[in-house]
């Protein structure tokens, strides 16, 4: 600022004029304003930053706590549904049984109301006792067995009682976990309004580049990774899926369509969460032909990890996310990630990256 004062001084003198001591406080003071305003400014960005920072982080805390309520509700979900099934079978096998034991009964009183054999006739009153013997027997096992699955039924009848409060114990905190999360959510929404303002050309480029790829592997050549390194490992740590669930389809198996797979096909519950994989950049979040919505992210040492099938996507393209931040749902009607990770033109086995969540 010494120097711009000076520039203006000389300016004042080259042109055969000298500032009146007047005017030249007034310079001064204006570029005392300048500075303190830089200033301000200076701080209001340092502490946006700091704001920002801190919503991210914020957000893969509620992100953890809301994607473990989700799974811990599906699993007691899934426990329910078991036992209802059970417990329809009891039913249906304690209804045969019913009718099993009056058929028995109603053999045993015919049987014992109309004897067909007389004093004098031995074999016939062999066979006659040997017959209401085993009817008497046959009689015992369907009530011992009857017994039985009442007993079970009674059990299933606790168990899930036990199961069903479990569930409604996590409602409440589940609700509120997912409040707070979308809050979060709206708040990093607004705070990326300006990034919003700025890819407005780039998200013309890449429905352009969507148009044209014929598959899933060339859109993620087309948008581009972060640079290449000779250390070839994308982490030191194993990282999490972005979805949780179970994988069906490994990297290297047949599909339905005897293809060898490039990836992952990770099926998870309805709905479900999605979370980064590890730090990086959204470079695409768009809809994908036959691939639902996609998100694309970049990451350390040319790395791209590509996530499909999803219904709400959260961030935006040019968006930097942390390991486990918040970035989209699953879509509710196809409860199936496909997921590849590449490095340059190759794909890459996830095995070697993440865990596996079961």
């Amino acid at each position: 600022m010494r120097c711009s004062t000076l520039v203006l001084l000389v300016m004042f003198v080259g042109g055969g004029a000298f500032a009146a001591p007047n005017e030249l406080a007034k310079i001064e003071s204006q570029i005392r304003q300048t500075e303190q305003q830089n200033k301000q400014l200076e701080q209001r960005v340092k502490t946006s930053d700091r704001d920002v920072a801190n919503t991210k982080k914020q957000l893969v805390s509620a992100a953890g706590k809301v994607s473990d309520l989700e799974e811990q509700r599906g699993k007691i979900s899934k426990t329910i549904a078991g036992l209802d099934e059970r417990r329809r079978i009891l039913t249906t096998e304690l209804e045969k049984n019913q009718g099993r034991i009056t058929d028995a009964a109603a053999s045993i009183l015919f049987v014992a109301s109309n004897p067909s054999f007389n004093s004098d006739d031995m074999h016939r009153y062999v066979l006659t006792s040997s017959l209401l013997s085993g009817m008497a027997e046959n009689f015992d096992e369907q009530i011992q067995d009857a017994s039985k699955k009442i007993q079970e039924l009674d059990t299933i009848r606790q168990k899930r009682a036990i199961e069903k409060e479990k569930l409604d114990r996590t409602a409440k905190k589940y609700s509120d976990e997912k409040n707070q999360l979308d809050k979060l959510l709206r708040k990093r929404s607004i705070q990326n309004e300006k990034l919003k303002n700025e890819q407005m050309a780039l998200q013309k480029k890449l429905r352009d580049l969507s148009a044209r790829a014929k598959n899933i592997s060339e859109l993620s050549a087309g948008v581009g990774s972060s640079q290449m390194s000779s250390d070839s490992r994308f982490s030191l740590r194993k990282l999490n899926q972005p979805v949780r669930g179970r994988v069906v389809v490994r990297f290297g198996e047949k599909t339905a369509l005897g293809l060898k797979s490039d990836g992952w096909r990770i099926r998870t519950n309805s709905n479900a969460l999605v979370m980064a994989p590890a730090d990086g950049v959204v470079k695409f979040a768009d809809s994908f032909k036959g691939f639902g919505r996609v998100i694309i992210m970049s990451h350390k040492n040319g790395y791209n990890t590509v996530m499909t099938n999803l219904g709400d996507i959260n961030v935006i393209v040019g968006q930097e996310v942390l390991a486990g931040e918040p970035i989209g749902r699953m879509d509710s009607n196809k409860s199936e990630m496909y997921m590849e990770v590449r490095r340059g033109d190759k794909a890459v086995d996830p095995a070697r990256i993440f865990k596996e969540s079961n």
